[in-house]
């Protein structure tokens, strides 16, 4: 059995809406990231953490560190009481995000994930560089650059490094 894989995630916009950009980090050689027009930063952070688990295979524990509390709170503290209030707040608004959240449950339902905050730009070296590359890939989106989208090294989520 292979141990807990470390991801940290982390999203950026530069507006709000506006360009943006996703990334995920194992370690300096072991990242993806990409960006989108007209997005928020919910969506950016959000979709980082999809990216992720579409790459872990479904048996690899993982914790997920983010520097969103958004986005911990939404897998651990309210999709709950949204699904039973029919996807509304406890104000009885519609979910922002809905969607893409449901599309991350699925890919979690059935796996070991934990969930960790990490405080952004305070050092954490694997937070500093998701915010890099997420960073990077806004502001390509934002210059009509391609977006530099990793190394493309996921064998160091398959468990098999």
């Amino acid at each position: 059995m292979t141990g807990r894989l470390v991801i940290t995630c982390d999203g950026s916009s530069l507006g709000n809406p506006g360009p943006g950009g996703w990334a995920w980090v194992v370690s300096a050689d072991c990242w993806a990231a990409g960006g989108h027009n007209g997005t928020t930063n919910n969506l950016m952070e959000l979709r980082a953490i999809y990216e992720a688990l579409l790459v872990t295979p479904p048996s690899r524990p993982l914790l997920i560190q983010t520097d969103s509390a958004y986005s911990i709170s939404v897998f651990t503290e309210w999709l709950a009481g949204w699904k039973q209030r029919g996807w509304r707040t406890s104000g009885r608004k519609p979910v922002a995000n809905q969607r893409p959240i449901q599309m991350i449950e699925q890919l979690l339902d059935g796996r070991d994930v934990r969930w960790a905050h990490v405080r952004g730009h305070a050092g954490h070296i694997e937070n500093e560089l998701a915010d890099q590359h997420a960073r990077d890939a806004a502001t390509a989106v934002k210059e009509g650059r391609p977006v530099s989208t990793g190394p493309g090294n996921t064998r160091c989520v398959s468990g098999a490094v």
